[in-house]
């Protein structure tokens, strides 16, 4: 009995006469996978300074016991350090307290990058992910200072005057209760990477 052949553009089989079946794949996929650019580590720390300073939302991440728990916040970057608030109480807070390693992620996407072959298609980003540990701030006048660059963040020109400690010192969540906490995150390791913007390649839609 004679071979018999099946080929397709990724896999070929061949059925001897005993019965016994190859299989081969064609280096057709890898080659596909090896195309695409690698995505570039980010070793330039204005840029990754200025990438943190604009933008407007992050993930933390924690553990809970021996459960992930991430959530999306407001934030700034100042003097080399992630800043956030929240009101006491609440999982967050309790979590940080047991455990305060934390995992801060920012990411922007710029867009689809098109290609003539599916598996090519990619997107364009840039990715910061900060490690350390995240300390809740107890003087007022720090407090209040973090507060008052967030607002200038998040509502530049809004209010015509600035925050005081006395302010701060009344606010109160509606929530929970309890006062308004910063929280301080001391990068001990920061990784960045980014795919750039190929021009002409990104997806236009309408």
């Amino acid at each position: 009995m004679a071979r018999r052949h099946f080929v397709c553009h990724i896999i070929c089989w061949t059925i001897p006469a005993a019965g016994h079946v190859t299989i081969w794949v064609y280096p057709l996929l890898s080659m596909w996978q090896t195309k695409r650019p690698l995505a570039i580590k980010v070793t330039d720390k204005n840029k990754i300074e200025t990438f943190l300073q604009q933008a407007r939302v992050g993930h933390l991440g924690m553990v809970d016991g021996n459960r992930p728990y991430v959530v999306p916040l407001n934030f700034i970057w100042m003097d080399g350090k992630i800043y956030f608030h929240g009101a006491t109480g609440g999982r967050r807070n309790r979590v940080i307290e047991a455990n305060p390693e934390v995992c801060f992620t920012v990411s922007r996407e710029y867009g689809t990058v098109v290609d003539p072959v599916p598996a090519d298609v990619d997107t364009a980003y840039m990715s910061v992910m900060i490690f350390g540990r995240a300390q809740p701030i107890t003087d007022l006048g720090e407090t209040t200072r973090i507060l008052q660059e967030i607002v200038n963040k998040y509502v530049p020109g809004y209010y015509s005057e600035p925050l005081s400690k006395q302010y701060v010192d009344k606010l109160r969540s509606p929530v929970f209760g309890g006062p308004v906490q910063v929280y301080q995150i001391d990068p001990h390791h920061i990784t960045a990477k980014e795919n750039p913007v190929e021009e002409g390649k990104i997806l236009k839609t309408k």
